[in-house]
């Protein structure tokens, strides 16, 4: 099965809104700190799918929205996902509250100790250090481990 989804980390203030999944039943994410984001829809480009999710999450309506990198996630050996990641640091709107979780603006410099994914740490960190758009690619094994990570079509 190949996916196709977006996640964006909006800045403020030296701050990340971060999501904090506690919400759904039987969410993949449950418990985690993640970004903004979702499934792209038919007929969506990453861009249309990541101001939809935006909007229906947390009210607000992303500008100057910038494209950073392409994750792509395997999990076992059946899932593919290719997540387009964005950051942006200009929004408009009031924020409102998510059925999905809770919206928590946490200092950047405190989101690693949050309960992430792996492989989050690592595209965050890369958002921190890099400017240039890159290509990150996750292998997950069906427990979840984070088995092998390779950067522009390197291994780490």
């Amino acid at each position: 099965m190949i996916k196709c989804t977006t996640l964006c980390y909006i800045e403020r203030d030296g701050k990340y809104l971060m999501l904090h999944r506690v919400k759904k039943e039987n969410d993949i994410n449950h418990d985690k700190w993640i970004g903004i984001g979702g499934h792209c829809e038919d007929g969506e480009s990453p861009e249309d799918c990541i101001i939809r999710e935006t909007l229906e999450e947390t009210g607000y309506t992303l500008e100057n929205l910038s494209f950073r990198g392409i994750v792509t996630f395997i999990y076992g050996k059946d899932i593919t996902e290719y997540m387009m990641l964005f950051t942006s640091d200009k929004i408009i709107g009031e924020e409102k509250i998510c059925d999905e979780g809770d919206l928590v603006w946490v200092d950047k410099k405190d989101i690693l100790s949050l309960n992430l994914w792996p492989g989050d740490r690592i595209f965050l960190k890369l958002l921190d250090e890099r400017k240039e758009f890159f290509s990150l690619k996750l292998v997950y094994d069906t427990d979840d481990n984070l088995v092998s990570a390779v950067l522009d079509g390197k291994n780490m």
